[in-house]
């Protein structure tokens, strides 16, 4: 037996087409098969996908500060007992064509007192009677009114807010003093 098998009588013979063909072809075939794999392996592998692009940063914005001018009237006062003094001073400014010029008399028409409380800005947040001169319900009416009218009051600074009480003497005339600048009383 043999191992090797013969090949076909007319491709053994050497000047046979079917001999020629194959030689020719040869070549060729080594050339084609060389260069689709050298060209395989020089291709670069495809790019990958465009990345997502980043989200937008995030800026995060401070709330608007607020810029408010300064207070009009400033009180350096340390105390309540010390701001009344600005306080009653802020409330003549505001009404010297009422404030009872002088001593007031024996008889007073009114007599009541009032708390105060003034933000850091001046601005007067709430006026609370402590004795009411309930007796003349348009005289406290008036008296707050006043109160209210006269802001914004000397701004506490160095307190932040201030509650502070003073007293009002009322005339009947409709004037009134502050206990705090009083003139006084006559005896008669």
């Amino acid at each position: 037996m043999r191992d090797i098998e013969s090949a076909p009588p007319s491709a053994s013979r050497p000047g046979s087409p079917a001999s020629s063909r194959r030689s020719a072809r040869s070549p060729w075939a080594w050339v084609g098969s060389l260069s689709a794999a050298l060209l395989a392996s020089c291709a670069s592998p495809p790019p990958p996908p465009p990345a997502a692009p980043p989200p937008p940063p995030v800026v995060v914005v401070p709330p608007p500060v607020s810029q408010l001018p300064p207070p009009e009237f400033v009180s350096n006062a340390a105390s309540p007992l010390d701001y009344r003094k600005d306080g009653a001073r802020h409330i003549y400014e505001r009404n010297s064509h009422r404030i009872y010029k002088g001593q007031m008399p024996p008889l007073m028409h009114a007599v009541g007192v009032l708390q105060v409380e003034v933000d850091n800005r001046g601005h007067v947040r709430n006026v609370s009677w402590m004795r009411a001169p309930s007796h003349v319900p348009d005289v406290m009416r008036e008296i707050e009114r006043t109160v209210r009218a006269a802001a914004p009051f000397p701004a506490p600074v160095r307190m932040g807010s201030v509650t502070y009480t003073d007293v009002w003497l009322w005339d009947k005339s409709g004037n009134f003093q502050l206990d705090t600048l009083t003139e006084g009383q006559r005896s008669k």
